[in-house]
């Protein structure tokens, strides 16, 4: 269990997907350029291209965990984590989405 305090030390941002290319050397990483406003553009490497298309993502708004430590992948820096359920007994993933047009880089709380 974790607190209030830890709770409130992750920021969670909606950004919209402003490109997405599929990376040759894996099966499930999709690489996504991400606007959160204010001229924030990041990169986000993300093992969802088994559940969803270039097409289907791309300018589409997500939540994504905005203040992890960049992470390296292949050779690729992931600065963000795009949020996603995941259902183990249908293998079915569900990235989380906004369901009102809210401006990038609005913070969930």
């Amino acid at each position: 269990m974790i607190n209030i305090d830890d709770f409130s030390k992750i920021e969670i941002k909606i950004g919209k997907v402003i490109e997405a290319e599929k990376i040759l050397e894996s099966n499930k990483l999709l690489k996504l350029k991400v606007d959160f406003g204010n001229n924030d553009i990041r990169q986000v490497l993300s093992g969802i291209a088994k559940y969803y298309s270039t097409d289907e993502i791309l300018n589409k708004k997500f939540a994504f965990v905005t203040n992890l430590e960049p992470r390296k992948m292949l050779e690729y820096e992931s600065q963000v984590m795009i949020l996603a359920s995941h259902n183990e007994k249908t293998n079915m993933v569900s990235a989380l989405m906004p369901d009102k047009d809210i401006e990038e880089g609005s913070k969930v709380n």
